[in-house]
C-alpha cells in the first residue's frame, strides 16, 4: 500500500517512524505479505504512518480540514491531523496500542464479523439471544453493523441473525475481537501509555467515537481513547454530527475507500462530496475537484461553508531540500514592500516555476500561479524539506484552473 508513494517528498515520515519505534516501517508498507499484516500491531502501525503520509502530501498543497474523524485506529491520525497529538507521541500511542491489543487477542482468541440489512437494535438482540462473549464492536451505517467476539459466540451469532432476516453474514479478516470487553487487557496497557504523553487544544475539531460528539478540551481525550478500546466505534453516529455542524465534502485520507462508502450509505446526498485518497493520483484528483478545475466528477456544488474552507484560494510554497534560505531578488523587495505600512502594496504576480529563492544550492520554485502575499521565513534561516517559505493568493483564474 505504499509503494506509490516511495518518491514523494513525504515519504520522510516513513523513516522518521522507522527511527522513533524502532520497527521497520518501509518493510511493512512496501512488501508485507497479508499474514503479516492481519497481526493488528503491523496493520495499525502501518496504517497509521501511511495515513500520516497522505496527510502530509495533502497539507503541502494548502488543504486543511473544517473537522476531523477517524475510525477506530484512525481516531488517532485525526488526533495528529488537528495538532491534538504530536506526530511522535501518536507513533509511539499507536506502536504501543497494537502490540497491547495483539497480546490481549493472542490470549482471548476472537474475531469480528460484518451483519448487513438488520437494524442496530436487531443486531444488539441477536448477540443478547447469543448468551455469549459477543457483543456490537462498530455502527458503521444503517444495515450495516460489525459484531465481534468469540468464535462460538459469534456462530450463534450469525444463526440468530439471519433469522432475523439479515441479507449477508461475513466474517472479518482481522486478528482479534476488537471494541469489545475481550480488550480490557490491552486498555490498562493503553492507559499508562496515554498518561505519558501530552494532549493538546485540537483546531480543527475531532468527533469522538464513544460519543459522536466533538471535544476541544485535551483533558478529555486520554479517558476517550481508552474507552474506545472496549467499546462499539458509532461512526454512523459521528458522520450524522460532522454533517448536522455543516460538512459537506468528506475526503478519506488512507489505504482503502470503505469510509468513503460509509459517507455515501449514511448521509443524505443532496450537496454531498466524497473522496478517497490513497494514491498521489487521487490527490490530484481530489485538489482539482476542490479547486473547482474538475467538472465532470459528478459532484453537486458544496455548501457556502464548506466552499469557504476547502477552495485553495491560499497556496503555500514548500522547501524541496534543507539549507539556508536565500529568496530571490523579486521576492524579498516585494515582500519588503508588503509589510511596509506606508507604501503602495505592487502585488507580485507568481508564475508556475518562477524561481522563489534556494535552500543552500537547490532552487526553490513556485509549483502555482498567484499573487505573493509574503515571505514566511527570513533570509538565511535555514529551513526543512517541505517547510513552507511562501504564501500566494490565487485570483479567479487561478482558483478555477485556467492559469495553472
Amino acid at each position: 500500500m505504499g509503494t506509490s508513494w516511495v518518491d514523494h517528498p513525504s515519504w520522510e515520515l516513513v523513516d522518521q517512524a522507522s527511527g522513533i519505534v524502532d520497527r521497520d516501517v518501509a518493510e511493512l508498507l512496501l512488501r508485507a505479505d497479508e499474514g503479516s499484516l492481519t497481526k493488528t500491531a503491523n496493520a495499525q502501525l502501518a496504517t497509521f504512518v501511511l495515513s500520516l503520509v497522505i496527510l502530509d502530501a495533502a497539507e503541502r498543497i494548502g488543504l486543511e480540514p473544517a473537522a476531523c474523524a477517524g475510525h477506530s485506529l484512525g481516531e488517532y491520525t485525526a488526533l495528529v491531523a488537528t495538532g491534538a497529538l504530536s506526530y511522535e507521541d501518536g507513533l509511539r500511542l499507536v506502536a504501543e496500542r497494537g502490540i497491547a491489543m495483539q497480546d490481549a487477542a493472542d490470549n482471548a482468541p476472537g474475531s469480528m464479523m460484518a451483519v448487513l440489512g438488520l437494524t442496530d437494535d436487531d443486531v444488539e438482540a441477536a448477540c443478547a439471544r447469543a448468551e455469549g462473549d459477543a457483543w456490537v464492536a462498530n455502527f458503521n451505517a444503517p444495515g450495516q453493523v460489525v459484531v465481534a467476539g468469540r468464535k462460538d459466540a459469534l456462530d450463534r451469532v450469525a444463526k440468530i441473525a439471519r433469522g432475523l432476516g439479515a441479507k449477508r453474514v461475513a466474517s472479518l479478516p482481522v486478528g482479534g475481537a476488537f471494541h469489545t470487553p475481550l480488550m480490557v487487557p490491552a486498555r490498562e496497557r493503553l492507559r499508562k501509555a496515554l498518561a505519558e504523553v501530552r494532549f493538546h487544544d485540537a483546531d480543527p475539531v475531532v468527533v469522538a467515537n464513544v460519543d459522536a460528539r466533538p471535544h476541544p478540551d485535551p483533558a478529555d481525550w486520554p479517558s476517550l481513547l481508552s474507552a474506545q478500546l472496549c467499546g462499539p466505534v458509532r461512526w454512523r453516529q459521528s458522520l450524522e454530527s460532522l454533517h448536522r455542524d455543516g460538512a459537506r465534502t468528506f475526503v478519506e485520507l488512507g489505504p482503502g475507500a470503505v469510509l468513503t462508502g460509509l459517507v455515501k450509505r449514511v448521509l443524505p446526498k443532496d450537496g454531498l462530496r466524497s473522496f478517497s485518497v490513497s494514491t498521489p493520483q487521487d490527490l490530484e484528483v481530489l485538489a482539482e475537484a476542490l479547486t473547482g478545475a474538475e467538472k465532470d466528477l459528478g459532484a453537486t456544488q458544496a455548501t457556502p461553508r464548506t466552499a469557504e474552507r476547502y477552495v485553495m484560494t491560499e497556496r503555500l510554497i514548500v522547501s524541496p531540500a534543507s539549507g539556508p534560505f536565500t529568496p530571490a531578488g523579486g521576492f524579498s523587495a516585494a515582500a519588503l514592500k508588503l509589510e511596509g505600512s506606508n507604501e503602495t502594496k505592487t502585488p507580485l504576480r507568481v508564475a508556475v516555476g518562477d524561481l522563489v529563492g534556494h535552500a543552500g544550492k537547490t532552487e526553490i520554485r513556485s509549483a502555482f500561479a498567484g499573487t505573493l502575499e509574503g515571505l514566511l521565513v527570513l533570509s538565511g534561516e535555514r529551513v526543512m524539506i517541505g517547510q513552507p517559505v511562501a504564501w500566494l493568493r490565487a485570483g479567479a483564474e487561478e482558483e478555477f484552473g485556467e492559469a495553472g
